[in-house]
């Protein structure tokens, strides 16, 4: 924590330089890991006001690289068809292939008005 609020600040900074982390074993793939803020549209705190830009242009220069795999996350009571994430990844990846969607916070859904189209028997 001390490591990152020292590269960020205390008031939801953001910075370009990665956190590292490593897990030896071998048992699993060699794999790189790359935890990437959220888009975000109005900056907060001690943010710079071309946060939106400075976000989106991180983004990019991790998800452009071909052998990336891309997590667009949406939380589950969002449209999809509103999904900064989604479209971001279209961007660079039109045909999908190194794309996943994952759907979070997916107990939000049964408030939303598509919450009738949801299976009754969904376990987590």
């Amino acid at each position: 924590m001390k490591d990152t609020e020292a590269k960020t600040g205390r008031n939801a900074g953001i910075s370009s330089v990665p956190i590292n982390l490593r897990i030896y074993s071998p048992n699993v793939l060699t794999l790189t890991l790359v935890d990437l803020p959220g888009m975000t549209k109005v900056p907060v705190g001690d943010q710079p006001k071309d946060i939106e830009k400075q976000i989106r242009d991180m983004l990019l220069k991790f998800v452009s690289k071909p052998s990336c795999i891309i997590l667009a996350v949406t939380p589950g009571n969002q449209d999809l068809a509103n999904s900064d994430g989604l479209k971001l990844a279209r961007e660079v990846d039109p045909e999908g292939t190194r794309t996943i969607g994952v759907l979070t916070k997916i107990d939000l859904m049964y408030d939303s008005p598509r919450a009738p189209a949801l299976p009754t028997n969904l376990r987590l």
